[in-house]
């Protein structure tokens, strides 16, 4: 397996899987650490992610885009690992600490904190939406459920933060 060896995008060009790796490599560590809160995971999981990508090699510019794709298969390997650690349910502890708000750390605690409470379907959907800037459609895609399922998901999370974040209509 070559590191030089070139994958034909969406666009039309290609890249060297090398090319690719760093162009991709952070983003998909970020989205890793964030889910799951442990450096190692996301390490092997992205490494995991490129791997399979040399090994299989089927994506293919008809099925949308390239982006959509890597990140289906680290959010699906990173969730096979996390199973077999039986880690799954109780991990989820992200802070956005590289986006730049006028929130203070308190803030961003509690929205943790009630991010962390959320349901595991909610807080993948939120993650990816919010946190990656994926388009719900993106998101369906990764997730392998319906837009509509991404939409209602994203709704009910959004409903509930905002509950958990009030105290008699006063922020926490």
């Amino acid at each position: 397996m070559s590191l030089s060896r070139k994958i034909q995008l969406e666009d039309g060009s290609s890249e060297t899987v090398e090319t690719l790796y760093e162009i991709y490599r952070e983003p998909l560590y970020k989205f890793v650490f964030r889910y799951s809160g442990d450096q190692q995971l996301s390490i092997d999981t992205v490494q995991d992610t490129f791997e399979k990508l040399l090994k299989n090699q089927r994506y293919s510019p008809e099925k949308g885009k390239f982006r959509t794709y890597l990140f289906q298969i680290a959010y699906n390997t990173m969730v096979t690992k996390l199973k077999r650690r039986k880690k799954f349910w109780t991990l989820l502890p992200f802070v956005a600490a590289d986006r730049t708000t006028d929130i203070t750390m308190e803030e961003r605690l509690s929205v943790q904190k009630a991010v962390q409470q959320l349901p595991e379907l909610q807080r993948a959907v939120v993650l990816l939406t919010y946190y990656h800037d994926l388009t719900q459609t993106e998101t369906a895609d990764i997730l392998g459920i319906p837009v509509g399922t991404v939409k209602s998901r994203l709704h009910n999370a959004m409903k509930k933060l905002k509950d958990d974040l009030e105290v008699d209509g006063d922020e926490k």
